[in-house]
């Protein structure tokens, strides 16, 4: 029985990452002196921005942040869809009264600049955010389970990283890898994932489906 289902954003609603990797060296290569390397940028994924970039510029990091959420603004222009079939999957369950929630590393901020250049705005009911100190998506996972009394067989959660997977299970909970963004590093998901690795947004779809005419 399936009663929530939680998403990540950056590489599962959207491909958002490729923004985000270009914002932050836009942003923080000035205050640091060089242009980061990828590597560099994708250690400090799982913090919010605020802590992504304290991370890495010890001085003025205020103004570094400013500069991060003007670029990432900007370059959103180059993403202004969200995956294709995402949203016809989010209709497909909220209308089989399944909650839908959002549980991010991003922080508020970005969170609603990405929400409103897709206009996804209105498809989450609830909405949780990264924080700028640890990794939090099991801690946000836990109060969304406590607060709508969610058994944890009952609540999955999508999302493309490795550390979604090492999350949902210090939650105690399912954790379907979402492998459709280029992004993915899927050899990984292999090795800590295996048997719930989802290539296509229709195949996740068919697993929900099934799952839920099983129970009714």
């Amino acid at each position: 029985m399936i009663r929530m289902i939680a998403f990540d954003f950056d590489g599962t609603i959207a491909d958002t990452i490729p923004i985000c990797i270009e914002a932050f060296n836009n942003a923080v290569s000035p205050y640091v002196g060089h242009k980061l390397t990828k590597q560099e940028i994708i250690k400090t994924f799982g913090l919010n921005e605020i802590g992504m970039v304290k991370a890495v510029v010890k001085d003025k990091w205020e103004p570094a942040l400013d500069d991060f959420y003007f670029y990432y603004e900007k370059l959103h222009d180059k993403c202004m869809e969200p995956f294709p079939q995402i949203v016809g999957l989010i209709k497909f369950l909220k209308e089989k009264n399944i909650i839908v929630a959002l549980i991010t590393g991003k922080g508020q901020i970005s969170c609603d600049i990405s929400l409103k250049k897709l206009n996804l705005e209105k498809y989450f009911s609830e909405i949780m955010v990264g924080d700028e100190r640890y990794l939090n998506k099991a801690d946000s996972i836990l109060k969304l389970i406590k607060k709508y009394a969610v058994k944890v067989d009952e609540f999955y959660y999508v999302g493309d990283a490795v550390s979604d997977v090492t999350a949902c299970k210090e939650a105690g909970v399912i954790c379907l890898s979402a492998a459709w963004s280029e992004s993915v590093d899927l050899e990984k998901l292999k090795i800590i994932n295996p048997g719930f690795i989802y290539y296509d947004i229709d195949t996740l779809k068919d697993f929900f489906r099934n799952i839920i005419f099983e129970s009714s």
